[in-house]
């Protein structure tokens, strides 16, 4: 009797030595498409948190154009990875991405911007973790529109910046379904000024949205929508450069990055009144989970998850971003 016992706990013990390994065994690349923004460091931060919990080792990778994420999948390959998560710089690499992650053996799961094939299609064979963009969008329009209302300001005489970036559909979405909430709510369709930027950064926006209000300076109340908080910010920083009023602005961003809390923690109100908190925790942590699941054990994501956020000001945002787990 005593025998068999020892016999099941050495079994035992040595089940949970196997399974220890196995974990240490794992390695999951995580790539980016802009490394330096706040968005994809967090990102990272919460899926090592995963990696650390599971005991798998994850490897942070910054792939900012084509040639670059080809690299870091034949890299991975090298090291012996099975598998990674990625966010692409350019959607349309998706038939490359799929066929070079097949070529090195590697599972691969996309998140934030869903890869397309050759038709612009989404690629549906791919896991993905998106945020659904019209509804982001829409709550950063109805934020816009009940501050307006709050304000007091006559719609007919607001002007409203659109920083787009139409390459990505994920943020035609977003400012479409902002825009679209503007004008349901009474707003001037021709009063929505479009300020195309170069790239997906503050710099950016600030030099296409500084054009727009140059363009119309007799408008002395504005609104800004954009893909993220650094689209939106910039547009607040062209209304600063023309001296118009933190009061007279009202810039709703995307995501809740640590710029966007920054702005938040200034002594004073800018014109950035509020953000829509998309958490990076699920974003980082459940993805890379979710890798490791499909590794460790075969069980293979779902096709499509969607996450949603929640809009945070000034005066709310350290609860939102508790009650979103971030804090």
């Amino acid at each position: 009797m005593a025998f068999t016992k020892q016999a099941i706990l050495a079994g035992a013990a040595m089940l949970l030595a196997l399974g220890a390994a196995a974990a240490q065994d794992v390695k999951i690349g995580f790539i980016v498409k802009q490394p330096e923004e706040p968005w994809f460091q967090d990102e990272w931060k919460f899926a090592q948190a995963a990696a650390k919990e599971k005991g798998f080792t994850l490897v942070e990778i910054g792939a900012e154009d084509g040639e670059k994420v080809q690299a870091a999948i034949d890299n991975l390959g090298a090291q012996g990875a099975q598998g990674f998560v990625i966010c692409t710089p350019d959607v349309k690499l998706g038939p490359g991405i799929v066929a070079k992650a097949a070529a090195n053996d590697l599972k691969v799961m996309t998140v934030d911007d869903r890869l397309v094939d050759n038709a612009g299609q989404p690629i549906e064979t791919v896991p993905h973790m998106g945020i659904s963009a019209t509804k982001i969008g829409e709550t950063v329009g109805q934020g816009i529109v009940d501050e307006i209302k709050k304000r007091g300001w006559d719609m007919a005489k607001v002007g409203a910046i659109k920083v787009s970036y139409d390459q990505l559909p994920t943020a035609v979405d977003r400012v479409a379904g902002a825009t679209s909430v503007l004008e349901k709510s009474g707003f001037p369709a021709a009063n929505i000024f479009n300020a195309p930027q170069a790239k997906t950064d503050t710099e950016a926006a600030l030099n296409a949205a500084t054009t727009v209000v140059n363009a119309h300076p007799d408008i002395q109340h504005w609104v800004a929508v954009g893909l993220n908080d650094e689209a939106v910010l910039g547009a607040v920083r062209a209304t600063e450069g023309v001296g118009i009023p933190a009061a007279n602005v009202i810039g709703v961003g995307i995501g809740g990055a640590e710029s966007a809390i920054n702005e938040f923690k200034k002594p004073t109100d800018t014109g950035f009144f509020g953000t829509v908190i998309i958490s990076p925790k699920r974003h980082g942590y459940e993805t890379a989970s979710n890798m490791y699941d499909w590794i460790a054990n075969g069980r293979e994501p779902d096709k499509l998850i969607l996450t949603s956020g929640e809009l945070a000001t000034r005066a709310d945002y350290a609860k939102v971003r508790k009650d979103l787990g971030i804090e």
